[in-house]
């Protein structure tokens, strides 16, 4: 294993899909069928800025051809990862660093404001992430609080979100204990915060103790209280990293960074309850050399699962039966460059982008939505080490 795929700051590039509510776009075929998809999507692309890069980027995506244009840059910012949007209002929110009072550099969760006619943005304010290394985050179906995993601090927080769109006071703060068998899992690491499809429950995947903790969230006060049952288990060493669910709301899944593998469960909304399905492997049988997995996403149809290797390089794809939740493998494709971190799929399910962190670009390929296959389409985009995509209906 090597560093670039330990340290958390240098931990690649994360792909966050978000659209405005109120647009209301069919998913998958359907919106093709229809003809709803917008023109184009805004594509804001988070980063690492330690090298070329200065902070969070503009894109356009044609949704009829799946060309990328590069608008230019959105904000300068410190490092801002992972994105996420807000459901209604024009507001994006992104894990990154700050000074504290002191001068030292300090995880932080970043608030800003898009301007509805250029799509650039404006810094609302900064929030300590009160733990080293957050990497993920996420607002709530009621735009009413952000959430984020601190990878480093092994915890996670909720910050209120105020009426002009900042954030304000932290309203929860859970911190986990334990180890595994890894040599990377001496102690916890939260890596991702994802919500119930009803939003009552909030998960978190630890990749160093093995769990998807799970806390029963209230969205009026921003609070958090552990669940009964408190966490579902992977297999020791597994590392769980990021969550998902089907649009079913049946099924969750949970890609396993050490072991390169995807668990799928069976959901109970009603308890929070995840039981485990099966456990499928993310490499080819053939492949012995070095990979950590990354990003997973289910097609908006819920037809298919994706994930990504890094080492392989690829995108890894998997048919859903509808019935049970279990997955199929359907093939490996390349994504056009080195350390897929993360990857995403536009809201009407035409086209996936893969963003490629060592090599420092973002490439599109069409799924096929009969077979879940990808096929490259010749549009790339050049960003350095892009971290995040997150999609947005562009404004009337």
């Amino acid at each position: 294993m090597t560093a670039k795929h330990h340290v958390w700051f240098r931990a690649g590039t994360c792909i966050m899909l978000a659209t405005a509510l109120s647009l209301a776009l069919p998913t998958g075929a359907a919106a093709q069928e229809t003809g709803d998809a917008p023109p184009h999507w805004l594509v804001y692309i988070g980063t690492y800025t330690w090298g070329d890069s200065e902070g969070i980027y503009l894109l356009h995506l044609d949704t009829e051809t799946g060309e990328l244009e590069t608008v230019g840059l959105a904000a300068e910012a410190d490092s801002p990862n992972f994105l996420a949007l807000h459901p209604t209002e024009p507001q994006l929110y992104s894990v990154g660093q700050m000074p504290d009072e002191d001068g030292n550099t300090v995880g932080a969760l970043n608030a800003f404001a898009i301007d509805p006619e250029t799509g650039l943005l404006n810094l609302l304010n900064q929030h300590p992430s009160i733990g080293g290394g957050p990497c993920h985050i996420a607002v709530d179906q009621a735009g009413r609080h952000a959430m984020a995993a601190n990878y480093g601090g092994g915890c996670a927080i909720v910050a209120s979100i105020e009426d002009d769109g900042s954030l304000g006071e932290t309203t929860a703060h859970v911190e986990h204990e334990g180890s595994s068998v890894h040599e990377r899992q001496q102690g916890p690491h939260a890596h991702a915060v994802d919500l119930a499809p009803d939003g009552g429950f909030l998960f978190v995947t630890d990749l160093g103790i093995d769990q998807v903790r799970i806390y029963r969230y209230d969205d009026e006060d921003g609070s958090l209280e552990p669940n009964d049952p408190p966490y579902a288990e992977t297999e020791p060493g597994a590392g769980p990293r990021h969550f998902t669910f089907h649009p079913s709301g049946d099924y969750a899944y949970v890609i396993n960074e050490l072991n390169n593998t995807i668990t799928a469960f069976n959901y109970d909304a009603e308890t929070g309850a995840l039981e485990t399905i099966h456990t499928v492997p993310t490499l080819p049988d053939d492949f012995e050399e070095e990979n950590t997995t990354a990003e997973i996403r289910v097609h908006p149809s819920g037809r298919f699962v994706y994930g990504s290797n890094r080492g392989h390089d690829s995108i890894a794809a998997f048919s859903v039966d509808d019935d049970s939740g279990e997955l199929t493998p359907i093939g490996h494709t390349s994504t056009r460059g080195e350390t897929p971190r993360n990857f995403n799929i536009d809201p009407s399910g035409q086209f996936l982008l893969a963003a490629n962190q060592d090599t420092d670009n973002i490439a599109v390929f069409s799924i096929d939505q009969e077979t879940g296959e990808l096929e490259f389409t010749g549009s790339e985009a050049e960003i350095g080490a892009p971290v995040c995509v997150a999609f947005r209906a562009p404004f009337e």
